[in-house]
Protein backbone atom coordinates (compact mmCIF):
# COMPACT_ATOMS: atom_id res chain seq x y z
CA UNK A 1 0.00 0.00 0.00
CA UNK A 2 3.02 2.27 0.43
CA UNK A 3 3.42 2.59 -3.35
CA UNK A 4 -0.20 3.61 -3.69
CA UNK A 5 0.06 6.18 -0.88
CA UNK A 6 3.14 7.67 -2.58
CA UNK A 7 1.42 7.64 -5.95
CA UNK A 8 -1.67 9.31 -4.53
CA UNK A 9 0.38 12.13 -2.99
CA UNK A 10 2.22 12.74 -6.27
CA UNK A 11 -1.03 12.77 -8.23
CA UNK A 12 -2.70 15.13 -5.74
CA UNK A 13 0.27 17.49 -6.12
CA UNK A 14 -0.06 17.43 -9.91
CA UNK A 15 -3.68 18.55 -9.65
CA UNK A 16 -2.89 21.22 -7.07
CA UNK A 17 -0.34 22.64 -9.53
CA UNK A 18 -2.94 22.57 -12.33
CA UNK A 19 -5.33 24.42 -10.05
CA UNK A 20 -2.74 27.11 -9.23
CA UNK A 21 -1.65 27.49 -12.87
CA UNK A 22 -5.18 27.78 -14.21
CA UNK A 23 -6.23 30.34 -11.62
CA UNK A 24 -3.10 32.38 -12.34
CA UNK A 25 -3.58 32.33 -16.12
CA UNK A 26 -7.37 32.77 -16.22
CA UNK A 27 -10.11 34.84 -14.65
CA UNK A 28 -11.70 31.98 -12.72
CA UNK A 29 -10.79 28.62 -11.20
CA UNK A 30 -11.19 25.44 -13.24
CA UNK A 31 -11.19 23.13 -10.21
CA UNK A 32 -13.65 23.57 -7.36
CA UNK A 33 -12.18 20.79 -5.23
CA UNK A 34 -10.43 17.45 -5.38
CA UNK A 35 -11.37 14.23 -3.59
CA UNK A 36 -8.97 11.32 -3.39
CA UNK A 37 -8.82 7.87 -1.90
CA UNK A 38 -6.97 4.59 -1.87
CA UNK A 39 -9.16 1.49 -2.00
CA UNK A 40 -9.20 -0.32 1.31
CA UNK A 41 -7.62 -3.78 1.45
CA UNK A 42 -11.13 -5.19 2.00
CA UNK A 43 -12.44 -3.47 -1.16
CA UNK A 44 -9.43 -4.69 -3.13
CA UNK A 45 -10.02 -8.30 -2.05
CA UNK A 46 -13.76 -8.04 -2.78
CA UNK A 47 -13.09 -6.70 -6.27
CA UNK A 48 -10.53 -9.42 -7.04
CA UNK A 49 -12.98 -12.09 -5.86
CA UNK A 50 -15.90 -10.53 -7.77
CA UNK A 51 -13.91 -10.72 -11.03
CA UNK A 52 -12.39 -14.15 -10.26
CA UNK A 53 -8.84 -12.78 -10.15
CA UNK A 54 -6.06 -14.28 -8.05
CA UNK A 55 -5.60 -12.78 -4.57
CA UNK A 56 -2.00 -11.74 -5.21
CA UNK A 57 0.01 -8.51 -5.20
CA UNK A 58 0.77 -9.11 -8.88
CA UNK A 59 -2.94 -9.27 -9.66
CA UNK A 60 -3.55 -6.02 -7.75
CA UNK A 61 -0.83 -4.27 -9.76
CA UNK A 62 -1.80 -5.72 -13.14
CA UNK A 63 -5.56 -6.20 -12.96
CA UNK A 64 -6.88 -3.40 -10.77
CA UNK A 65 -6.88 0.07 -12.28
CA UNK A 66 -8.57 2.02 -9.54
CA UNK A 67 -6.70 1.34 -6.31
CA UNK A 68 -5.88 5.05 -6.48
CA UNK A 69 -8.87 7.26 -7.21
CA UNK A 70 -8.89 11.00 -7.77
CA UNK A 71 -12.12 12.91 -8.36
CA UNK A 72 -11.69 16.38 -9.79
CA UNK A 73 -14.81 18.48 -9.31
CA UNK A 74 -15.06 21.42 -11.69
CA UNK A 75 -17.52 24.32 -11.81
CA UNK A 76 -18.53 24.05 -15.48
CA UNK A 77 -18.95 21.33 -18.07
CA UNK A 78 -16.38 23.03 -20.32
CA UNK A 79 -13.81 22.65 -17.52
CA UNK A 80 -13.89 18.88 -17.94
CA UNK A 81 -12.13 19.17 -21.30
CA UNK A 82 -9.70 21.73 -19.85
CA UNK A 83 -8.62 19.34 -17.10
CA UNK A 84 -8.41 16.43 -19.54
CA UNK A 85 -6.12 18.53 -21.76
CA UNK A 86 -3.88 19.20 -18.76
CA UNK A 87 -3.67 15.45 -18.13
CA UNK A 88 -2.75 14.80 -21.78
CA UNK A 89 0.08 17.34 -21.45
CA UNK A 90 1.66 15.60 -18.42
CA UNK A 91 4.83 14.17 -19.94
CA UNK A 92 5.22 11.45 -17.31
CA UNK A 93 1.64 10.19 -17.45
CA UNK A 94 0.45 7.49 -19.83
CA UNK A 95 -3.27 7.51 -20.59
CA UNK A 96 -4.45 3.91 -20.73
CA UNK A 97 -8.17 4.38 -21.28
CA UNK A 98 -10.87 7.07 -21.40
CA UNK A 99 -14.56 6.55 -20.59
CA UNK A 100 -16.78 9.48 -21.52
CA UNK A 101 -19.96 9.15 -19.49
CA UNK A 102 -20.64 12.88 -20.01
CA UNK A 103 -21.42 12.50 -23.71
CA UNK A 104 -22.67 8.94 -23.23
CA UNK A 105 -24.27 8.69 -19.78
CA UNK A 106 -24.90 5.30 -18.21
CA UNK A 107 -28.54 4.12 -18.34
CA UNK A 108 -28.88 5.13 -14.67
CA UNK A 109 -28.10 8.74 -15.63
CA UNK A 110 -24.54 8.68 -14.25
CA UNK A 111 -22.32 11.30 -15.89
CA UNK A 112 -18.60 11.69 -15.41
CA UNK A 113 -15.41 11.66 -17.48
CA UNK A 114 -13.00 8.86 -16.45
CA UNK A 115 -9.33 8.73 -17.35
CA UNK A 116 -7.28 5.66 -16.47
CA UNK A 117 -3.58 6.51 -16.22
CA UNK A 118 -0.24 4.97 -15.36
CA UNK A 119 2.61 7.04 -13.98
CA UNK A 120 6.06 6.53 -12.43
CA UNK A 121 7.04 6.82 -8.79
CA UNK A 122 10.50 6.34 -7.36
CA UNK A 123 10.96 4.39 -4.14
CA UNK A 124 14.52 3.83 -2.87
CA UNK A 125 15.81 5.06 -6.24
CA UNK A 126 13.82 2.31 -7.96
CA UNK A 127 11.34 3.14 -10.70
CA UNK A 128 7.85 1.75 -10.19
CA UNK A 129 4.61 2.37 -12.04
CA UNK A 130 1.18 2.74 -10.51
CA UNK A 131 -2.23 3.10 -12.08
CA UNK A 132 -5.00 5.46 -11.06
CA UNK A 133 -8.50 6.35 -12.13
CA UNK A 134 -9.27 10.04 -12.47
CA UNK A 135 -12.91 11.09 -12.53
CA UNK A 136 -13.68 14.59 -13.76
CA UNK A 137 -17.19 15.90 -13.22
CA UNK A 138 -19.09 19.11 -12.55
CA UNK A 139 -20.46 20.14 -9.19
CA UNK A 140 -23.94 19.24 -10.42
CA UNK A 141 -22.84 15.81 -11.68
CA UNK A 142 -21.09 15.15 -8.36
CA UNK A 143 -24.23 16.15 -6.44
CA UNK A 144 -26.29 13.66 -8.45
CA UNK A 145 -23.70 10.85 -8.21
CA UNK A 146 -23.31 11.26 -4.45
CA UNK A 147 -27.04 11.04 -3.81
CA UNK A 148 -27.50 8.22 -6.32
CA UNK A 149 -24.80 6.23 -4.51
CA UNK A 150 -26.58 6.72 -1.18
CA UNK A 151 -29.96 5.75 -2.63
CA UNK A 152 -28.76 2.75 -4.64
CA UNK A 153 -26.01 1.30 -2.47
CA UNK A 154 -26.32 2.64 1.06
CA UNK A 155 -30.09 2.67 1.37
CA UNK A 156 -30.37 0.06 4.12
CA UNK A 157 -32.72 2.21 6.24
CA UNK A 158 -34.97 3.36 3.39
CA UNK A 159 -33.77 6.95 3.25
CA UNK A 160 -36.54 7.84 0.85
CA UNK A 161 -40.12 6.84 0.17
CA UNK A 162 -39.64 6.21 -3.55
CA UNK A 163 -40.80 2.69 -4.48
CA UNK A 164 -37.88 0.60 -5.78
CA UNK A 165 -39.54 0.18 -9.18
CA UNK A 166 -39.53 3.96 -9.69
CA UNK A 167 -36.05 4.77 -8.34
CA UNK A 168 -34.21 4.14 -11.61
CA UNK A 169 -36.66 6.18 -13.65
CA UNK A 170 -36.64 9.09 -11.23
CA UNK A 171 -32.84 9.07 -10.93
CA UNK A 172 -32.54 9.17 -14.71
CA UNK A 173 -34.98 12.10 -14.87
CA UNK A 174 -33.00 13.95 -12.19
CA UNK A 175 -29.82 13.37 -14.20
CA UNK A 176 -31.42 14.98 -17.25
CA UNK A 177 -32.50 17.96 -15.13
CA UNK A 178 -28.94 18.32 -13.85
CA UNK A 179 -27.62 18.18 -17.43
CA UNK A 180 -29.91 21.11 -18.28
CA UNK A 181 -28.62 22.99 -15.23
CA UNK A 182 -24.98 22.34 -16.23
CA UNK A 183 -25.64 23.64 -19.74
CA UNK A 184 -27.46 26.71 -18.43
CA UNK A 185 -24.63 27.57 -16.01
CA UNK A 186 -22.00 27.14 -18.75
CA UNK A 187 -23.87 29.66 -20.92
CA UNK A 188 -23.10 32.39 -18.37
CA UNK A 189 -19.42 32.12 -19.34
CA UNK A 190 -19.75 31.95 -23.12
Amino acid sequence: MYYYRRGLKELENKFKIIQIDYEYLNERPSIDHIKSRIKSPESIINKLKKHNMPLTYKSIEEDLNDVIGIRVIVPLKSDIETIYNYIKEMNDVEILKVKDYVSNPKPSGYRSFHVLIRFPIYVNRTLNYVKAEIQIRTLAMDFWASLEHIIQYKNNKKLCDIPNSNISTQLSECSKDIEKLDNKMTNFFL
